[in-house]
């Protein structure tokens, strides 16, 4: 992949609009009633390097097309990799035949044709890297390079790669809408062990963007990693307490991932949320807004149409603290008697507003408590909102960090968390679909020694 025009991207979008429409049409041809597909063509070139020498080189290209069909309000779903017209014959028929033993389902079926996205924006997602195998493998080990060289304790390395994909995509339905997009996505990430005082750490950092050109410096990435790793030597438990607690900013992501799967219709429906019935109810403090921003140019999460092929558009969830909206597809918003909101395949690029101070300021407001910087296990449980992971981080007293923390677990129930955020930093996550800087919660249980 050395240039934009030996890549997947805009040139083929028409190509992939044409096989959906041929895809419905044949599934129309042997007797579906509506049907809706999507196709993708992709193609990527990843390495990985370690310890000064290279682990992996690999390049792929794929293509491939899932379809939906109904019989009246029998379902059935089917999907391949292979392209040829025999192949679509052979899915098409396979989804068919899945559909005719379906039980019937009275909500299913496309979303009402006069709701299909009309004109679609361009939301500059496709920017080809054009970088070659050996230019890659020399940007992963310069940052792997700059990790050792930052401090004489990183004794090891546990891999560094560099990724860039690009692909077009295309969603069409029996509706006779069809919308597609070319995009890219590239990446490099770092991750090191440090070792002292009868300790071994291991931490990383990494940076993703559209643009290739665009990401932090290899160097400064290695740097990161190394320097993290080594903040975590002499990583002690602490005495089980109650106290402020400030996640950084890609673990606070986290936790607005839990309030969306939380309002999401899926489990609205199946009753399996702790926000059920709770529309209207007042959720965080009243500063707090969470709003969806789908249209960003070159933002990882936007999208010009959902799911069902409805246009996406700027909304909020959360307004003063209240919540104002589900997060609804046309499925889910049939079960509950409800429109869509546009979000079949979820939220794009959720904006949480923020306060004036960056971590180092919440670090100072907090005093004394929990920096979180690594979360592990999946103790959620979602009906009843209770809380509970393992985590890792610092330990702060009078504002500032004193040593590193690990084997402990902080716990609490996620609404009681959501109404006691103290503040939201400025300090904002920009590598994936959920914008939130560092967040303070006014107190949780950590459980230590």
């Amino acid at each position: 992949m050395s240039s934009e025009t030996a890549g997947v991207g805009p040139a083929d979008l028409e190509g992939v609009r044409d096989r959906v429409s041929r895809i419905i049409g044949e599934a129309r041809r042997q007797g579906a009633t509506a049907s809706e597909v999507s196709v993708s063509m992709e193609q990527g070139l990843s390495v990985s390097v370690r310890q000064g020498e290279v682990e992996t080189v690999e390049f792929n290209r794929d293509q491939g097309f899932g379809i939906t069909l109904y019989v009246g309000q029998r379902k059935g779903s089917a999907s391949t990799t292979s392209s040829g017209d025999a192949a679509v014959r052979e899915t098409v028929a396979a989804a068919l035949a899945i559909a005719r033993h379906a039980s019937e389902d009275s909500f299913a079926g496309l979303a009402d044709p006069e709701l299909m996205a009309g004109a679609l924006p361009d939301l500059d997602l496709f920017h080809p890297w054009a970088i070659t195998p050996d230019e890659a493998i020399s940007q992963a080990l310069a940052c792997e390079a700059a990790a050792y060289a930052h401090d004489p304790r990183i004794c090891n390395a546990d891999g560094t790669s560099l990724s860039t994909h690009q692909g077009c995509r295309a969603y069409g339905n029996s509706h006779g809408f069809v919308g597609g997009y070319a995009s890219t996505r590239h990446s490099l990430s770092c991750v090191m062990i440090a070792g002292g005082d009868g300790q071994m750490q291991r931490d990383y950092y990494y940076d993703v963007s559209r643009q290739g050109p665009a990401l932090m410096a290899a160097e400064l990435i290695g740097q990161r990693a190394a320097e993290r790793a080594v903040r975590r030597l002499g990583a002690r438990p602490v005495p089980t307490c109650e106290v402020p607690v400030l996640f950084a900013p890609e673990l606070a992501a986290g936790l607005f991932g839990h309030f969306l799967a939380a309002i999401s219709g899926g489990n609205l429906y199946r009753k399996a949320s702790f926000l059920e019935g709770a529309m209207g109810q007042q959720l965080f403090p009243e500063w707090l807004a969470l709003d969806e921003r789908p249209h960003i140019p070159q933002a990882l999460g936007s999208a010009a149409y959902d799911g069902d092929g409805l246009a996406t558009r700027a909304k909020p969830f959360v307004a003063q603290g209240r919540l104002v909206s589900w997060l609804l597809s046309t499925y889910s918003g049939r079960k509950l008697g409800l429109p869509s909101t546009a979000n079949a395949g979820g939220a794009h690029n959720l904006h949480v507003s923020h306060g004036p101070l960056d971590q180092a300021g919440l670090i100072r407001q907090m005093g004394r408590g929990l920096l979180v910087t690594e979360l592990m296990g999946q103790g959620l449980n979602l009906v009843t909102g209770d809380y509970s992971r393992g985590a890792g981080g610092y330990w702060v007293e009078n504002g500032e960090i004193c040593f590193p923390v690990q084997e402990v677990t902080i716990a609490g129930n996620l609404r009681d968390m959501f109404r006691q955020i103290a503040g939201i930093g400025r300090d904002l996550e920009h590598r994936g679909n959920i914008r939130t800087g560092s967040l303070l919660l006014e107190r949780m249980t950590v459980a230590g020694r």
